[in-house]
């Protein structure tokens, strides 16, 4: 099978049976956005979302989180996987945030990555959520399931696999692939134990349920 032809079978599927996909953090503003994405890294969004609600009312924007000191933004945070380090970098992005851009999370990926702690998944995420930019932000999942249905080839890397997906699907649909990406591979293309005769695109899968275990 082509490969345009498994990116258009996959677009069809997608666009019929998850014509709404959206993020699964919860947050109520663009700081709420950046705090969530960074918190999430190597992290459910589920402990996320059980720890952000304290965190937002004692830090609610980010002027009151760059008066902070890490040791206290730790205690808030401190189920979450990397605590510390994810404590330091909350504060100096709150930091920047406010001295830099006014407390106004900037539009644009390359402004977003200045942020200290925030890469490009997490800058390709905002930029995507809050601004509907086409880019393609790659986690653990969204390479995972790209590369097992085959729609990168050979991509060594997040940042290979997010310019094979970029140049694949259609621009106008990169920020909603990216949900069904990621959705697909948290309830279905599991990392362990994949539903392959769950999966609505078993058929334009290069694997086609031959992967039953990934370690």
């Amino acid at each position: 099978m082509r490969r345009e032809e498994r990116y258009r079978g996959i677009v069809e599927y997608f666009s019929e049976a998850m014509p709404v996909a959206q993020s699964e953090l919860d947050f109520g503003s663009p700081y709420e956005l950046v705090v969530a994405v960074m918190l999430s890294a190597q992290c459910t969004d589920k402990r996320v979302n059980l720890t952000t609600p304290a965190l937002f009312e004692r830090f609610p924007n980010a002027e009151a989180l760059a008066a902070a000191e890490a040791d206290e933004v730790y205690t808030y945070i401190r189920s979450i996987s990397y605590p510390n380090n994810k404590a330091r970098n909350l504060v100096r992005m709150a930091r920047m945030l406010t001295e830099e851009f006014g407390g106004v999370v900037p539009d644009s990926v390359e402004q977003l990555e200045k942020l200290p702690g925030v890469g490009r998944k997490t800058a390709n995420v905002v930029a995507s959520v809050l601004f509907g930019r086409e880019v393609m932000p790659v986690d653990t999942h969204v390479f995972r399931v790209s590369r097992r249905i085959g729609l990168t080839i050979g991509a060594k890397n997040p940042l290979q696999a997010e310019a094979q997906l970029e140049k694949g699907f259609p621009k106008h649909l990169l920020p909603i692939a990216h949900h069904w990406l990621i959705l697909h591979g948290r309830y279905v293309c599991t990392a362990r134990k994949p539903k392959c005769d769950q999966c609505g695109i078993r058929q334009w899968c290069k694997t086609n349920g031959k992967l039953k275990i990934e370690n």
